[in-house]
């Protein structure tokens, strides 16, 4: 089995490989999955997603973020903050961005809010590099994503969450080595629509 170092530098060199066209393809895609994935968990009512701003060659999310903005959900964006926490901002049309200073991400500007809200959330769209079959997920390497979920599944008040990635970054079963800190996830959205994997529990 390769290393989670070894698949997430294989997998950001093939998305150095993608197009142009094929990003904004991809974004619009995830857009239409994301929002109907959104309207699946919340049916009755437009609700608070966390979502996250995928940058350089990662899967395009300012037109999902965009999407559920126009459908009228509310939109939390992380900061990336030291201990490897994350803390989040409101998105609006009209938010603007800085370079996070920890970590290589665009953050948004504004009012600062603790993780603890994100309990209250109705999902979390979640970055990868890779996610496999097993539910197993390769983020960027930070651990501020484990971190987060950890606490939440501390305290009880995890939401849904569904990891964002290309169609090639979704591998097969036992791909991933799973670490003692690592959260799977439920489902993954790629272009190609909602996949699920095999449910949490099973991996405790």
């Amino acid at each position: 089995m390769a290393s989670k170092e070894d698949i997430r530098s294989s997998r950001r060199q093939h998305r150095r490989a993608l197009t142009p066209e094929h990003l904004a393809s991809a974004g619009e895609s995830l857009a239409q999955h994301g929002t109907a994935w959104a309207t699946m968990v919340s049916p009755d009512a437009p609700a608070t997603f966390a979502v996250y701003l995928g940058v350089s060659f990662e899967p395009p999310t300012i037109p999902l973020i965009e999407s559920l903005y126009a459908s009228g959900h509310q939109v939390l964006l992380p900061v990336c903050e030291p201990g490897r926490l994350l803390s989040w901002v409101h998105w609006t049309p009209e938010t603007a961005f800085v370079r996070s200073s920890y970590a290589p991400i665009d953050e948004p500007v504004g009012e600062r809010l603790p993780s603890s809200v994100i309990a209250g959330a109705a999902g979390i769209f979640m970055p990868a590099t890779a996610v496999d079959r097993d539910g197993n997920r390769i983020g960027q390497g930070g651990g501020y994503y484990d971190r987060l979920l950890q606490g939440l599944d501390a305290s009880g008040g995890r939401p849904p969450t569904i990891a964002v990635v290309f169609d090639d970054d979704l591998l097969p079963e036992g791909s991933i080595p799973a670490e003692a800190f690592d959260r799977p996830v439920r489902q993954v959205l790629t272009p190609s629509g909602i996949v699920e994997v095999h449910l949490e529990e099973k991996k405790h």
